[in-house]
């Protein structure tokens, strides 16, 4: 996956590598004197379980890429001094040790690409429909409780822990597609 041509946002999902030099190169700007990148990574444990050897992250596809732009454009009204903006998240098979999502952030100052880089993974957490699977050697799950998919709503509320809205659960997400 390469940069986009023009604008100063790039969204995104894929299957393999996540372009993380690419990413970070990316997000710089002549303007702009901080630049924040976030990498999730796999890891080998999760509440309860020491021993996880495998992720997958499955995606609702046909609405990740609308919802992160959606996501984007919230973002960029709340922070107006914001420089360039990267969400992208990875699907299938992820390795420990593995990128499975990127998240970049530019601006003149640092405050404000901290707090969109923080407040883009958090959001994007809540809102974009993928989920993950993990497996360890007693089995597998999809995770330990059911996860709703919330609706993007302005980041004025940006402190807020729950965003408002319509949730959609996996099951009525499954059902569209």
């Amino acid at each position: 996956m390469k940069p986009p041509n023009s604008g100063d946002t790039w969204t995104g999902l894929l299957t393999g590598d996540l372009p993380l030099t690419n990413v970070s190169e990316w997000a710089v700007l002549p303007s702009c004197g901080a630049v924040v990148v976030f990498t999730g990574t796999a890891r080998d444990h999760s509440q309860g379980r020491q021993d996880v050897d495998l992720l997958e992250y499955e995606a609702y596809e046909e609405q990740v890429v609308p919802r992160l732009d959606a996501l984007a454009d919230s973002i960029r009204q709340e922070w107006p001094e914001l420089g360039r903006l990267a969400m992208i998240h990875r699907i299938g098979v992820v390795p420990i040790g593995s990128a499975a999502v990127v998240v970049a952030a530019s601006s003149p100052h640092r405050g404000v690409a901290f707090e969109v880089a923080s407040y883009a993974i958090d959001t994007l957490k809540k809102t974009i429909p993928i989920w993950k699977k993990e497996s360890w050697a007693e089995g597998e799950s999809w995770g330990l409780e059911p996860q709703h998919i919330a609706e993007i709503e302005a980041a004025a509320g940006h402190d807020q822990t729950e965003p408002a809205g319509t949730d959609l659960s996996t099951s009525d997400l499954t059902s569209q597609s």
